[in-house]
């Protein structure tokens, strides 16, 4: 795959047009340097869209009109190159109208950046806690359909492309937002490949703090059950408008499955239900939606429902019956975790990368079982 590289632009060399055509017949370019730097004016601030710990991401226009948004990493070392390299490999092989995918990239001598089309309405995590939370964009019709969407999305990644692919990262902010509030699920820089016949896979803890399996926080055992406890506690912050981790007065956190368990036992639901709403929604499909994410985010991976399951029930067609026994799992952090979380409320959620404990984050979490019932 390095090799692939090799022919692609640096500073030095002369604009030009080369494309090259997938597997699965999407077509890529192969963009310069000179060329993003002109189309995002210098990667000026003025164009920042947002920044990460990979680098930053801009908004630029091509010479022929075209919008993008550029990726630019932020240190080239191993990491930053094996980050890269997966991120393409994998948008090489999906092509699924919720999954962003590639428009073209620049591997320089010393330079990493990935382009894709521009999404207008930025991220989900733009409207649930940043810049357009205020503006109150999301009504009930559109947070259903990006949850939807962004189910449908995973539900490719896990069972429609060969080999299935773990994303590792769902989150707020990876899920991008077109014009039409149509959900894209995007950032693949932590993706792991399944090879057939495999049902889990043993690695060191890659992911965002509030979102992490415990399984996978714990052992480092990744699964398709990892993206699925991740779009649970997704799914909760679409319904409530709260961030997966909430600092409360005097500087105690608190996850969001902690606030919701007490709600969701003595049957609140409605009390769940984010308040810039003002009561309009669908008392059906919150049930729904509510029952979705309760069994996501059970702590036993092999009782979580697979994706398949999870878009059949949001979308009103439930395999499992009217009435479901289930477990809330309510996972608190350790002091000692959540001091990895320093974000501000502008900023995005925080990223973890283990590199201690053989790559776990083992005795940091407590999870507690809660009986309830859910009606649907």
């Amino acid at each position: 795959m390095g090799s692939a590289f090799s022919c692609c632009g640096s500073e030095k060399v002369e604009e030009g047009l080369t494309t090259i055509t997938t597997p699965n017949n999407a077509t890529w370019r192969i963009f310069t340097y000179k060329e993003l730097h002109t189309a995002t004016n210098g990667f000026s601030d003025d164009n920042k869209l947002g920044e990460g710990g990979f680098g930053s991401v801009y908004w630029g226009r091509t010479s022929d009109g075209l919008q993008i948004a550029v990726k630019k990493l932020k240190a080239m070392n191993s990491k930053a190159e094996m980050e890269f390299a997966v991120e393409v490999e994998v948008l090489g092989r999906v092509r699924h109208k919720n999954l962003l995918g590639l428009r073209g990239y620049c591997a320089g001598t010393d330079q990493r950046l990935i382009v894709y089309d521009y999404m207008p309405n930025l991220s989900l995590l733009s409207h649930l806690h940043g810049q357009y939370a205020g503006e109150v964009q999301l009504d009930w019709k559109r947070r259903m359909k990006i949850a939807i969407g962004s189910a449908e999305g995973i539900l490719y990644l896990h069972h429609e492309v060969t080999p299935h692919i773990i994303h590792r990262d769902i989150k707020a902010s990876n899920v991008l937002l077109d014009s039409d509030f149509e959900p894209l699920v995007a950032d693949f820089g932590f993706a792991k490949l399944i090879p057939e016949g495999v049902s889990h896979m043993t690695t060191r803890v890659k992911g965002t703090l509030g979102y992490l399996a415990p399984e996978y926080a714990m052992w480092g055992k990744v699964s398709e059950s990892c993206d699925v406890y991740s779009f649970g506690i997704l799914l909760l912050e679409i319904l409530t408008g709260r961030k997966p981790i909430e600092k409360l007065p005097g500087g105690v956190k608190r996850t969001i499955t902690e606030w919701a368990e007490p709600l969701i036992v003595k049957g609140k639901f409605k009390e769940l239900v984010d308040p810039k709403l003002r009561g309009d929604f669908d008392e059906n499909q919150l049930k729904q939606a509510i029952n979705v994410a309760v069994l996501c985010v059970q702590s036993e991976p092999e009782k979580r429902p697979n994706m398949k399951e999870v878009v059949n029930t949001l979308t009103g067609y439930d395999p499992r019956g009217k009435v479901m026994q289930t477990r809330i799992e309510t996972l608190a952090y350790k002091e000692e975790l959540l001091a990895f979380d320093q974000t501000t409320d502008d900023d995005d959620q925080t990223k973890i990368t283990c590199e201690k404990a053989n790559g776990s984050l083992i005795g940091l979490l407590l999870v507690e079982d809660i009986q309830t019932s859910i009606i649907s």
